[in-house]
């Protein structure tokens, strides 16, 4: 089937451009409260599950040996910028643990955001592992696999014990398959598994409420979505999405992106998860639908719902700061 347009782009009054996709709501049990376009397809979640793939660290006990607080535990989330304080993490992480840089295996960028990347530059240095984007779930990975006496060689590998481990926890929190069969292979090296989006969207209402879960794994979901939500420039970075997302929510919304115009989120109170998915990857579409998409959850005298709302349009300026157009909510989300 084809997805419908959910986001659009307007120059002078008229619609340049449109961006088609799919996205659901459930409640833990996987009912359905709202959903458009192919909500069954396979779709790689990619960094919107981090979350999900931090909770070993946390039920491992690897990170209260370790004494890391909210700023760690968000950080074992993150898709950060590669600011300053963000590389500083990383590499605490690690050493807290006993290793330094050389054990990643998540690979080296450029910092993703323009000025954090042209600041490194200015100075003459160049980026290593702990600028990688995904450093702070490379962290929590290598830390859980010291704690629990795993070679962290190949850590990164599908074959590996320790992504046996992720994978059957995002098996049990999604209800979803996550094997050979629908594996590929992230950005940061480490597997990862095509699910349907309704399955994505019932496990993040089952992280937000630990209902479905085992109560050891729910108190650890818990205290993930709780960091994130408290700390969420650890999790993401200054002017991120998800960082003005929770920061406007005050610990009432959890929301997380994928590369790929995937997003997932949820909103603990209402026991709801919700899972995008924008058939073209663009990152602007999928931010505005999931402002849009947060806020039609919520009642219509709740102001986070028109601050959310408001988030959801973006005005487009040129070069020279003039007002172009618009970057909207269409169809369904409008």
């Amino acid at each position: 089937m084809d997805n419908p347009v959910l986001v659009e782009v307007t120059r002078g009054g008229l619609v340049e451009s449109g961006h088609r996709g799919a996205y659901v709501v459930t409640d833990a049990d996987g009912a359905v409260v709202t959903s458009v376009g192919d909500i069954e397809r396979a779709t790689f979640p990619r960094s919107a599950v981090k979350a999900i793939q931090a909770l070993p660290f946390i039920e491992s006990g690897a990170a209260d040996a370790l004494g890391f607080g909210r700023k760690e535990l968000s950080f074992a989330c993150a898709s950060h910028s590669g600011e300053p304080g963000h590389v500083e993490m990383a590499k605490s992480m690690l050493a807290r643990a006993g290793l330094d840089e050389t054990a990643y295996e998540c690979g080296t960028h450029w910092p993703m955001e323009q000025p954090v990347a042209l600041e490194l530059a200015a100075t003459g240095a160049k980026p290593g592992p702990a600028h990688n984007n995904c450093s702070g779930k490379h962290a929590g990975f290598l830390c859980t696999c010291r704690h629990m006496g795993l070679d962290f060689k190949g850590y990164v590998k599908r074959e590996h014990e320790y992504q046996r481990i992720i994978a059957d926890a995002m098996t049990t929190v999604t209800g979803a398959p996550h094997g050979a069969e629908n594996a590929g292979i992230d950005g940061c090296s480490i597997p990862t598994y095509a699910v349907p989006l309704k399955s994505l969207a019932a496990g993040f209402a089952r992280m937000a409420t630990g209902q479905g879960l085992e109560p050891q794994r729910a108190r650890a979901a818990k205290r993930l979505f709780d960091a994130c939500m408290a700390e969420p420039w650890y999790m993401a970075g200054t002017g991120r999405a998800c960082t003005r997302i929770m920061e406007a929510g005050k610990g009432r919304v959890f929301a997380k992106v994928g590369a790929e115009g995937v997003y997932c989120a949820a909103i603990p109170e209402l026991g709801l998860g919700i899972a995008l998915k924008c058939d073209d990857g663009a990152a602007r579409a999928a931010e505005a639908a999931v402002c849009a998409l947060l806020a039609k959850q919520l009642k219509a005298d709740d102001p986070l719902r028109q601050t959310l709302s408001d988030m959801a349009t973006v005005t487009m300026k040129n070069w020279n700061g003039i007002e172009v157009g618009t970057v909207r909510p269409a169809g369904a989300l409008s």
